[in-house]
Parts: C-alpha cells; structure tokens; sequence
C-alpha cells in the first residue's frame, strides 16, 4: 500500500520540485528555526501557482506552542487569506497552560470551517498523551496529526508511534510520522498501520533549510513509500 508523503516548502521552486519528485501533498512555512512560522500570504500564493499539490500553510505567529486572544485576529485574517489564495486545509498546534490541547483556540479556528487540518508536533510535547490523541480524534476536521513520538525526534519516539499505531487504528489512521524520520523506520510503521509520512531537511541537499528542495531526493521517498500517489 501507498504510504502519503508531504514535503515541508518555503518556496515556489520547493514546491515545484516536490511535485517533480512525487509528493502528495504540502505543509508550507514561513520559515523554520524550531517549530516553524506562518508564510506571508503573498509567498503562500507564489506556492500555489507554482504546483497542483494540495497544499496546507502553517498557522502560527511565534515560535512555540501558546497563543493568546490578541493574536487570533491575526490567525483569522491569516486563514481568510490562504483560504482566498487556494489553500486546502491547514497545520496548526496550539496548548494551553497545562501542556495539553487547547481546545478553545484550536475550535475557535476551526469549528465553522468545512477545510481539513493537520494538529502537528505540538502533541509531543502533551504531558497526557492519551487524553491528547482522545481530543483531537473527536475535533472535526482534524484528519492528520504530525508527531515524532518525543520532543527529541523520532529515534526516541519511534516505539512509542508503533505501539501506538498497533493499539489504536483511529490513531494509526490520523498519524503522520515525522521529526527526523530516516528510511529504515517507514517499513516499522507501515507495518504498524501508520499511512502518512512528512519529510523536510531529508529531501534538501545536506539537510540544511537553506537549500532547496531537490526532486531527486522527493522521488527516493516516493519509491520508498510506493510509486502511487495518495493525494488528500
């Protein structure tokens, strides 16, 4: 089975040699020192133009997992744009105060929306995973969640997204595997049922966010995962 692959892009030309390559589908960025920042709407629509891939911006303001009620106009105006632009869903990951989803900033960007949503890494650092996963698997619109399994990557957390994946299929069917996914894990997690898979630093010339995306490096993944497409 076909695993889906999303490629991390900054720019047009990333995202026009991730198509080349075979991904699926997009997580755009604004740029990337951590957890990543929201791109300016005008670079969001350079990407859009620039390929046929479903592609889903980044919503967030700052770096780090918390938001407050000043920003939210922001985010609103943020989603009004990308929305006006093409996009096809989003990737946002906020918390609260307690280390756990915060289900108020998360449904009030998302309850009246009819596109699809990426929760991403944000989940990692939850201090109670299952109550995390139990939220975000009854949240509608959520149909991915972006996780290494650890706040150090997924050499540490790899164990835990495998039993994870074994134990829950609803899990399994949500999870994207990412944070330093290397080859050698995919066949684990397939076998464990997880379907989705995000590359960033892999598929650019020595892992550096500075370079840009090379297709031939996208296209090792592609036969690696599978040669159909799984667009969504």
């Amino acid at each position: 089975m076909s695993g889906l692959l999303e490629v991390v892009v900054l720019t047009a030309e990333d995202a026009r040699r991730a198509e080349e390559g075979g991904a699926d589908r997009l997580m755009m960025v604004g740029g990337w020192s951590g957890q990543g920042i929201s791109p300016e709407p005008a670079a969001f629509a350079r990407v859009r133009q620039a390929c046929t891939l479903p592609v889903r911006p980044l919503l967030r303001l700052r770096e780090g997992f918390r938001t407050d009620g000043g920003e939210m106009t922001r985010l609103h105006g943020l989603v009004a744009s990308y929305l006006s632009e093409g996009a096809d869903g989003f990737v946002l990951g906020f918390l609260d105060g307690y280390s756990q989803v915060d289900v108020e900033v998360v449904t009030e960007l998302t309850e009246d929306a009819w596109w699809p949503w990426t929760f991403d890494y944000a989940i990692d650092r939850c201090l109670d995973l299952d109550d995390a996963w139990e939220t975000l698997k009854s949240m509608r619109g959520c149909d991915q969640v972006l996780t290494a399994g650890s706040t150090r990557g997924i050499h540490v957390g790899l164990e835990d997204l495998i039993t994870r994946a074994r134990q829950d299929a609803d899990a399994a069917r949500l999870l994207m595997a990412g944070g330093g996914l290397v080859p050698e894990q995919v066949a684990w997690l397939t076998r464990a049922g997880v379907r989705a898979f995000q590359v960033g630093p892999q598929v650019r010339p020595g892992r550096d966010y500075s370079a840009d995306v090379d297709s031939s490096l996208v296209r090792g993944w592609r036969i690696l995962l599978g040669s159909d497409a799984v667009r969504r």
